[in-house]
């Protein structure tokens, strides 16, 4: 995609912060730019890191999820907050760069299983088949005793089970299945705080050494179907192509959104908490630069990852970071605080929008809800005062109106099925208007 069609698909879901979907939809079209430069230079092109500054509630991780989708990506989102160094209780910051690889393996196994789901699915149904005619396995089809009118016989009768097996006729029939299990104890170790991945490794690894046994159960052909339409597909999936793509997939494309990065800044304070924040940033320094992280699917560089760090730089800015962090995020773009219009167009414009959600709910109900034009004004102007009169929390203001404003209606939905209700600025005002006199109540409340 081209930059400007990343942003026109970005605009879809989010509205305004123009400059933040200009940058990243430039670092994306940079990684397929890259991806065509002759070999022995394409190494040496790093990835530009961006900086996202603004409030909550404005669009930055959505900006970056959006993204991430776009491209088909391995994405994941972190806190800073939850990484200490070494010496206080917290997450290793390398844990992060395994989490993103167990999501690019997700996302590629995913992928496999929807390639292989159509073989899969003859596979099942065919061992349904054998497991609800007479017999075992294919031993009562493969060498028929009787001649060949009885094997006629038994073919029709197969595809008769077969039609019907398709339609959901056979669906409360029961067959016993065998299912994996696992073999030996089970095995629960307690991690130290800040060493629960290596736990989990430690875990899986015991594991191994108790392989898994074969136990038949009695279920419903249509809880069977299900059981057995996996197993297929994780006999079809090779899992070391899977790993070896979604390795390629994290190292080239992925893309590790960093929140709150602000609240690892320094405050020009010597001792106390600055320690561990600046201990957190050195420790992040060689991640970000590049480097080699033991995952149990093997070593994984970050040299190409795209890092994205988003904060609110409300106490802090930019430059409180260690200078060699700063360095390794030359992007910086800040994101607007959002206006009564930005508000008015996020209650309309977008496929997702909270309007479109809250009437398909309601509608479930038989309550058919539409709101007027004057009621999105009004909720918009709510959201932007209250904002400035409170903390600003951006879009997510939204949420707490809506829930308030329709909280009568969503309780009496079930009793009121088969009407139509408008939502009108008078209806608004007189869900809001009490609270947010009251700045105490509003404070509370909204």
């Amino acid at each position: 995609m081209t930059p400007r069609e990343i942003v026109s698909e970005l605009d879809r879901y989010i509205i305004g912060q123009k400059d933040a979907k200009r940058m990243v939809a430039i670092a994306m079209r940079n990684r397929w730019r890259r991806s065509r430069v002759a070999p022995d230079l394409r190494d040496e092109i790093a990835p530009k890191n961006i900086i996202m500054m603004g409030p909550t509630g404005v669009g930055k991780t959505e900006i970056a999820r959006r993204l991430a989708n776009l491209a088909g990506a391995p994405f994941f989102k972190v806190e800073a907050t939850k990484f200490t160094e070494v010496g206080y209780v917290g997450r290793d910051v390398e844990s992060m760069v395994r989490d993103l690889m167990e999501i690019g393996i997700n996302l590629v196994k995913k992928e496999e299983t929807a390639r292989v789901r159509t073989k899969a699915e003859y596979n099942t149904e065919e061992q349904l088949l054998n497991l609800l005619l007479p017999g075992k396995g294919n031993a009562s089809f493969s060498a028929p005793q009787n001649g060949p009118a009885e094997a006629v016989n038994k073919d029709e009768t197969r595809e008769k089970l077969r039609t019907m097996l398709r339609q959901g006729k056979l669906d409360d029939r029961s067959v016993e299945v065998e299912v994996s299990v696992q073999g030996g104890p089970q095995i629960e170790m307690m991690a130290m705080p800040g060493m629960e991945d290596m736990g989990m490794q430690m875990r899986d690894m015991l594991g191994q050494f108790f392989p898994k046994k074969q136990k038949t159960r009695s279920m419903k052909v249509k809880d069977a179907y299900d059981i057995i339409i996996q197993q297929e597909c994780e006999r079809l999936i090779d899992m070391d192509k899977v790993v070896d793509i979604a390795k390629e997939r994290v190292e080239q494309s992925g893309i590790l959104f960093i929140d709150e990065i602000d609240k690892i800044c320094g405050q020009d304070r010597k001792g106390g908490a600055d320690v561990s924040r600046e201990g957190v940033q050195r420790d992040l320094l060689p991640v970000v630069e590049g480097c080699v992280v033991n995952t149990k699917y093997g070593m994984i560089k970050t040299d190409h990852i795209l890092f994205i760090a988003a904060g609110a730089f409300h106490m802090s800015k930019p430059a409180d970071l260690v200078p060699e962090l700063q360095g390794r995020f030359p992007l910086r773009v800040e994101l607007r605080d959002l206006t009564k219009e930005d508000f008015l167009r996020i209650l309309t414009e977008p496929r997702n929008a909270l309007t479109v959600q809250y009437t398909a709910l309601l509608e479930t109900e038989g309550v058919e809800v539409s709101f007027g034009e004057d009621a999105l004004e009004e909720l918009a102007g709510y959201a932007e005062r209250i904002n400035q009169e409170t903390e600003n929390i951006g879009a997510r203001r939204l949420y707490t109106l809506m829930e308030k404003v329709l909280a009568d209606l969503s309780f009496d939905a079930p009793d009121q099925s088969g009407q139509k209700i408008l939502i009108d600025a008078a209806y608004v005002r007189s869900k809001l208007e009490e609270v947010v006199e009251d700045r105490d109540l509003s404070r509370y409340i909204l």
